[in-house]
């Protein structure tokens, strides 16, 4: 993934264009909002007011811990569709995926961590920090 802002904010916006047509695609809508954050070795997506309306009429009727396993299993299904979206953006592969749900507010979170870039004298030795902020 190149440095630049401009890069950043591309792979941002193909990652939130991509999460989002998945979910338009199988939940029959996109939310409302979607953001990409990027960082070093993160990568967040935040989608708000994603809920269908079978979904909140079920929320409504107190079945929201449903609604969470079934959006849970539809992650677990179409994980590597998340994953791809992600890799092709950032040129960046993923080493793990985690997404959840809250109730209220109606928000979904897709968080991507990333296999770390080597730093230093070439050697493909990874620069570790401790829970200090120094180097270990």
């Amino acid at each position: 993934m190149a440095d630049s802002r401009t890069d950043l904010k591309g792979a941002s916006t193909a990652i939130s264009n991509g999460i989002g047509a998945l979910h338009r695609e199988h939940y029959g809508r996109g939310a409302d909002r979607i953001r990409t954050l990027i960082s070093q070795e993160t990568v967040l997506t935040t989608l708000e007011d994603c809920f269908t309306a079978v979904e909140r009429k079920m929320i409504a009727e107190g079945a929201f811990r449903q609604v969470r396993e079934t959006r849970t299993m539809f992650q677990d299904w179409m994980s590597q569709s998340f994953i791809e979206i992600v890799e092709n953006a950032t040129g960046r592969k993923v080493r793990a995926f985690f997404s959840q749900v809250s109730q209220e507010p109606g928000i979904a979170v897709e968080l991507f961590l990333l296999v770390p870039v080597a730093h230093g004298d070439g050697t493909g030795v990874i620069e570790a920090l401790d829970g200090r902020g120094g180097t270990r």
